[in-house]
């Protein structure tokens, strides 16, 4: 069933993008329905894992960090620390995982600083950072590679932000795609100088804390 609940999201999404493509004039209703149709494909992927339910219960725990952290940075624009915390749980306990917690800590943050036709696009691209992470896990074990790949996240994160509200809300010219980016370049920059910082300061410590958590999820104690 979980597959198949992918599989049916996966086609939504790729038929809400086609009718992007196909009316672009009016985008805002059918990304916001690829994005569903992706995080939906998403959480039936989690569910589909041999350690499902232990799994689940880490990752929850994790977002519900990422998003406290983020609250609490609210008063420094850009700045929070999601990002850093989903690419070491992707880095750490896979693929699955770090999509599943950068998508609910967008979620769970949008709880106290607004949810809106945003929030699936930023579940999406902490979902996709996390995704990063895993795909990446073997170059970031060092200080220096964690911090270099999260400051490229950052402008990734914020580049796809911009992307989504030029698409939604603004005209389709190169010259309003110039400004959208143009006005948000100093929080992309601040994303991504507060993710450098914040991985400088705790990223490997917090990827092989997250290790060994994952080794204890998939021992089992067999009794002769």
């Amino acid at each position: 069933m979980p597959r198949l609940a992918a599989l049916g999201a996966l086609a939504a999404a790729a038929a809400a993008a086609t009718w992007v493509v196909l009316d672009p004039g009016n985008s805002g209703l059918p990304l916001l329905l690829a994005a569903l149709g992706l995080l939906v494909a998403g959480a039936a992927w989690l569910e589909t894992g041999p350690d499902a339910a232990k799994e689940i219960v880490l990752v929850a725990t994790l977002a519900a960090v990422a998003a406290a952290g983020r609250v609490l940075f609210v008063a420094i624009p850009g700045v929070q620390p999601v990002t850093v915390i989903t690419v070491a749980a992707g880095a750490a306990l896979g693929p699955r995982a770090g999509l599943a917690t950068g998508a609910l800590a967008a979620l769970a943050s949008n709880f106290f600083l607004g949810q809106g036709p945003w929030t699936p696009w930023q579940m999406l691209g902490w979902g996709a950072c996390g995704l990063a992470g895993a795909f990446l896990a073997p170059l970031i074990r060092r200080r220096a590679p964690f911090a270099a790949v999260c400051f490229v996240l950052g402008f990734a994160f914020s580049g796809l932000m911009d992307l989504w509200l030029w698409v939604s809300f603004w005209p389709h010219t190169w010259q309003a795609l110039t400004v959208v980016f143009g006005q948000g370049f100093s929080f992309e920059a601040a994303h991504a100088i507060g993710n450098v910082v914040i991985a400088l300061a705790i990223g490997p410590e917090l990827l092989r804390l997250l290790e060994r958590y994952s080794r204890r999820l998939r021992t089992e104690v067999v009794w002769a």
